[in-house]
């Protein structure tokens, strides 16, 4: 297989993971999240703006970005993201209010990531169509965990250098990353046996307008989709908080809590990548559902003290985010096919923002009115079983497979 400056297939899904470790930074925002409502004197839900409009502006850039990824090819991409995405963090070291913050951070920054996120994962379930849901979930592995190296560094520079400087040093280092990193991604050359091998068994690969968007099944995984990342970022934007105003843990455990379950979200991306290759997605999402679910129970009865529970509950819900970050690409692949999948995964990815504004606000709204976060987990509960009923009655009982190895 022809490989470019001696990069074994493998060397793709690796620096795919290094990207994705920069771009999960995102994952590490209740690490920066009290400190910014110290510096601008600002509420919860202020404070969660930044968080709600880079996943927002992420997801709402991924269908543009599908198109480019495919005219001006991975590289080229992946620079013009990077170059974006540092732009917005560095800037957001100056800002003066949580507007401008929101602005640079949220609004740059999702844009940059927009861009960049589909490029690892095109090229990964192009270089192995017979194994995409592994191939696609251990690239994603470096967005999950990217807290657990991220996390710490932010409470460190933080602590020495402020939350303002701390954004501007992230800057500097995304760039220089990012743009070498970006270097090396490339598609297969010769790609027909590739392509072969990757295509759905649905009929809808012709160029142009796809039927996807007219599909029952689409509008399943989108709302499903929207539900368990809602339950997810939601539960990733308050981590920090609920452990030290609910569970009264001081601020450098809770810092070491989200390193921790960045690691369980980083294994929950190949976890239900390999399963829904294995399985299929109707239950693949079901068992999602029931985590989430025993997790917001759980949350909902927690007092100070019960670190226990508060570990468990957590992992499960970044480990379920993790995992939806697997099952929708790799479902849209499966019931859509792989000619037009980074245009498809765009419109498909529009959930996570939704998902991410709804949980951001809720959260924040729930805060405010009522004084804890505990109260948020009654609506992750909820839509756990909304998304349960969802899953049953519309997505198909059958899923077309990745290829056998």
């Amino acid at each position: 297989m022809p490989t470019d400056k001696n990069l074994a297939p493998i060397g793709y899904i690796l620096a795919g993971m290094a990207i994705f470790v920069c771009m999960g930074t995102i994952y590490a925002w209740s690490v920066f999240r009290k400190p910014l409502e110290e510096v601008f004197g600002i509420g919860a839900t202020e404070s969660g703006w930044p968080y709600m409009l880079f996943l927002c502006f992420y997801a709402l850039t991924m269908p543009f970005a599908g198109n480019l990824i495919e005219k001006s090819g991975p590289r080229r991409t992946t620079m013009l993201g990077g170059l974006i995405l540092a732009s917005g963090w560095f800037a957001s070291g100056s800002a003066t209010t949580i507007t401008t913050l929101s602005i640079t951070y949220g609004v740059l920054g999702g844009i940059g990531v927009g861009l960049i996120y589909g490029v690892p994962l095109a090229v990964a379930a192009r270089w192995f169509p017979q194994k995409k849901g592994l191939a696609v979930g251990v690239t994603l592995a470096g967005f999950g965990v990217s807290p657990f190296i991220t996390a710490p560094v932010a409470l460190y520079l933080i602590d020495h250098y402020g939350v303002l400087a701390s954004f501007r040093i992230f800057g500097v280092l995304f760039f220089l990353c990012i743009s070498l990193l970006a270097s090396f991604l490339k598609f297969p050359e010769a790609n027909s046996k590739n392509q072969e091998a990757t295509e759905g068994s649905t009929a809808q690969n012709s160029p142009g307008f796809n039927p996807m968007l007219k599909a029952r099944a689409f509008y399943g995984l989108w709302f499903c989709y929207a539900i368990g990342t809602f339950s997810g970022l939601m539960a990733i934007s308050v981590t920090s908080p609920v452990a030290q105003e609910i569970i009264r843990l001081q601020p450098e455990r809770a810092a070491f809590a989200v390193s921790i379950f960045a690691l369980f979200n980083a294994l929950g991306r190949p976890l239900f990548g390999t399963m829904t290759d294995r399985f299929g997605t109707r239950p693949t999402i079901a068992l999602s559902f029931i985590l989430i679910l025993i997790a917001s129970a759980a949350l909902l009865v927690a007092n100070a003290g019960d670190v226990s529970i508060y570990f468990a509950a957590f992992s499960l819900l970044w480990l379920t985010l993790g995992g939806w970050l697997a099952i929708a690409p790799v479902s849209t692949s499966n019931l859509f096919g792989a000619l037009n999948y980074c245009r498809n995964y765009g419109y498909v990815f529009t959930a996570y923002g939704a998902g991410a504004l709804a949980g951001g606000l809720t959260s924040g709204l729930v805060k405010d009115h009522f004084g804890s976060y505990q109260y948020a987990f009654f609506v992750t509960a909820l839509l756990a079983i909304i998304g349960i009923a969802i899953n049953l009655s519309v997505m198909p009982k059958k899923t077309p497979r990745s290829a056998p190895a």
